[in-house]
């Protein structure tokens, strides 16, 4: 794989996770539990939309095939999408929400501190704009973890079965794969599998102050970074959010 192709390759697994997840946590809009979710959550999905933009941007300029931001998240097929089946799956309820939004902020300021060190000074400024809406999030979101884990009989069982749901896909964010070993040679980001140790050990501590209890087995689907195999759900998501540029190619407002 030479180097092009393997860059371009990881900066839309960088968008394309914040793309697919900013548009699920977009759902809650006007149905969140109270109003201060409400804000809360439209405010985290713009951050994660902001920083799509940034990413698939760079993407882009380094296919040069012509191609916007704008042209890869909205005009792309499922099998050209490499975002982690994590990020895909359906809002559930509340609990399975903010589950969902904490295993993936863990991760994201894990690699984002990472790549603030890049080789490449485009990626290195990505992250460090990055970072700092991921850190705030994860601060968040592992708040609310810990006080639903630690609160009601009916609020520590949903969050213990949405752990149960989403810890069989935290893993594949984990993996090393030939793009992941292309950027850890040129210096651009970290091989994943050396993150895991850290996040592990970041997670455990949160689960802990829940009362909630990790899963034991390390089982983790695979696919959605490679774009081998996307979940049922990614299909479904994207038929919502492609549809008017679809339909209407080329409009503009």
């Amino acid at each position: 794989m030479d180097q092009q192709t393997a860059t371009f390759e990881f900066l839309c697994r960088m968008g394309d996770n914040t793309l697919v997840l900013g548009h699920r946590v977009s759902e809650w809009c006007g149905k969140a539990p109270v109003l201060e979710e409400d804000i809360a959550l439209a405010n985290v999905a713009l951050d994660l939309i902001g920083q799509t933009q940034m990413w698939l941007g760079l993407a882009a300029e380094v296919e040069g095939a012509g191609r916007t931001a704008d042209d890869l998240a909205m005009l792309r097929d499922v099998w050209d999408f490499r975002s982690a089946l994590l990020v895909e799956q359906p809002n559930g309820d509340f609990g399975q929400t903010l589950m969902r939004q904490y295993l993936f902020d863990q991760w994201h300021v894990a690699v984002l501190t990472a790549l603030m060190e890049s080789a490449d000074p485009r990626v290195a400024d990505i992250a460090a704009k990055s970072v700092k809406e991921a850190r705030y999030h994860v601060e968040r979101s592992a708040d609310l973890v810990i006080r639903l884990g630690d609160g009601t009989e009916e609020s520590h069982g949903r969050m213990q079965a949405a752990l149960d749901k989403l810890w069989p896909f935290f893993g594949e964010l984990f993996d090393d794969d030939p793009v992941d070993a292309a950027m850890a040679e040129a210096g651009i980001a970290p091989l994943p599998s050396g993150l895991r140790a850290d996040v592990d050990q970041e997670v455990a501590a949160v689960m802990a102050q829940a009362t909630l209890v990790i899963p034991a087995d390390r089982f983790a689907h695979r696919g959605g970074k490679t774009g081998i195999r996307h979940s049922e759900h990614l299909g479904h998501m994207l038929t919502q959010m492609q549809w008017l540029q679809r339909a209407y190619p080329g409009a503009t407002w």
